[in-house]
C-alpha cells in the first residue's frame, strides 16, 4: 500500500514524524497537493465519514495519504475532498511526545499506523512506529479502540464504537 504525506515545511524538521519517516524510506512525501494520488483515502479530521476496514481496498489500489500541515490550512482544501475519498480516523490518543495523552491530537505518523491498524494491516503499522522510542506506547494505549475498530463492519459502526472510547462528561 502507497503511503504519501503532503508536507507543507510548517513544523520543526528535528521533530517532524513524517520527515523521520520518509527518512527512514517507510512513506513518499510531497509538497505539491496536486501531487496526491486520485482516488486515495485521504485522512481529513473533517470528513463526514469515519474511516474503516471497508476503505482498505481503495487504499490498496490509489493509496492511504495524510497531510502534515496545520489545521487553518487543512480547512483549505476542499479541492482535495473533490478528487480524494476523506476519511475521519475515530477516536484515539496520543501517544508522541509533543500531545501525550491528548485525545484526537495525532502526528502524522500515528495517524498513518492508526489508518493501517483499522485496515487490519497490523504488521505494516508496527513497522511505522517502530522507529520512535514512544511508537509501541500508542499501540498499547489505544489496544482496545484499535481492535473494535478493525472489527467494525462499516464506518457506521466505527462511530457507534468510538463513544464508548470516549470520556464521559
Amino acid at each position: 500500500m502507497q503511503l504519501v504525506v503532503y508536507n507543507a515545511r510548517e513544523c520543526d524538521p528535528k521533530r517532524c514524524t513524517a520527515m523521520r519517516l520518509h527518512r527512514a524510506g517507510k512513506i513518499s512525501m510531497v509538497h505539491n497537493l496536486r501531487e496526491l494520488p486520485s482516488g486515495a483515502i485521504l485522512l481529513d479530521p473533517f470528513a463526514e465519514k469515519a474511516l474503516s476496514k471497508t476503505d482498505a481496498e481503495i487504499a490498496k489500489t490509489y493509496g492511504l495519504a495524510a497531510l502534515d500541515c496545520s489545521w487553518k490550512q487543512i480547512r483549505e482544501i476542499s479541492s482535495l475532498r473533490r478528487r480524494m475519498e476523506p476519511r475521519a480516523l475515530p477516536y484515539l490518543v496520543a501517544t508522541n511526545p509533543t500531545y501525550y495523552g491528548r485525545p484526537t491530537i495525532l502526528s502524522t505518523a500515528e495517524a498513518l499506523a492508526a489508518a493501517l491498524s483499522i485496515f487490519g494491516e497490523k504488521d505494516f503499522a508496527k513497522d511505522i512506529l517502530n522507529i520512535f522510542k514512544w511508537g509501541h506506547v500508542f499501540f498499547d494505549l489505544n489496544r482496545e479502540p484499535l481492535e473494535a475498530y478493525a472489527n467494525a463492519k462499516d464506518s457506521g459502526e466505527v462511530v457507534a464504537l468510538q463513544r464508548q472510547f470516549m470520556p464521559s462528561r
